[in-house]
């Protein structure tokens, strides 16, 4: 989440995954106009918004798993059936490079969200500027044309934060990310910037663990957990060119549980503020 699959296109993806995307959302759009609706009336009916249609008509974004049946109510039943078989067979042939795709559907319609980062920035909080520094030490490199569209893509995911206010954001950082000064003071005082004016926001809390705590809770690595509407929660963790989804209860139960210590552990809204602002005045 903090560099390699935030693009939607990550490694290993395939023209297969891609065609079924551009298949679900010619499918989409095809329905949508045979109903009479243009974007701007669809949207709101299913509880999207109009540029999220865009996106999955495009082929732009994995759709969530409950788009066809909302669709359906919207649509018909037939319509429900003709979605729900095309993001089957999409769901079947993603694999495991492409999983970001369904994570990114899911962290759009998620109402609960929390992400424990120890190796980057997390991608929703990222400033242009440090994302910049990532994919300018990506090896293998990237061209200038594969950089501005993967900043682009994930500038554009960070909207969820302003399009979500219902949803609760939180984020567990570990201070040495920001101690290290990926790419040099001046990002290093841009991610503290934008930290401060994000943890600001209403639906976001941020939390940093500091640089000593005996208690940690987090030595398995990073992890991130979305709550959906109905109230089932999934895991989703990120290795080396690699991701999965977890949604086995038993595994996700411990996820929440570790999750629900780091945030014990780490410093709390005011105190991770003050240090902050603290580091900030020290670059």
């Amino acid at each position: 989440m903090t560099a390699d699959h935030d693009s939607g296109t990550s490694a290993g993806g395939g023209p297969e995954l891609s065609d079924g995307l551009k298949t679900f959302g010619a499918a989409l759009k095809a329905l949508r106009e045979a109903g009479g609706l243009t974007q701007e009336e669809f949207a709101p009916r299913v509880g999207y918004s109009a540029a999220y249609i865009a996106k999955f008509e495009q082929g732009k974004r994995f759709p969530p798993e409950n788009l066809p049946c909302r669709a359906g109510e919207v649509l018909g039943p037939v319509a429900e059936k003709v979605l729900t078989a095309t993001a089957r067979s999409l769901r079947r042939k993603a694999g495991l490079a492409s999983w970001f795709l369904q994570w990114a559907g899911i962290e759009e319609e998620a109402i609960t969200l929390y992400a424990y980062e120890c190796r980057g920035i997390p991608g929703l909080l990222q400033p242009e500027g440090y994302i910049r520094a990532i994919f300018d030490r990506r090896l293998p490199p990237v061209t200038e044309e594969q950089l501005e569209r993967e900043v682009a893509a994930r500038l554009d995911r960070q909207q969820l934060l302003a399009q979500r206010p219902n949803t609760a954001f939180s984020f567990v950082i570990e201070q040495a990310l920001l101690e290290r000064h990926l790419g040099g003071a001046e990002v290093t005082r841009n991610v503290i910037d934008h930290l401060l004016n994000v943890g600001s926001q209403r639906n976001v809390e941020i939390q940093v663990m500091p640089l000593r705590q005996e208690d940690h809770t987090g030595v398995d690595g990073q992890m991130y957990l979305a709550e959906r509407p109905g109230h089932q929660w999934i895991g989703y963790v990120e290795g080396q060119r690699s991701s999965s989804l977890i949604t086995a209860p038993d595994d996700v139960s411990v996820l929440l549980q570790r999750y629900g210590k780091l945030r014990s552990q780490a410093l709390d809204c005011r105190a991770t503020v003050s240090l902050l602002e603290q580091m900030r005045g020290a670059l």
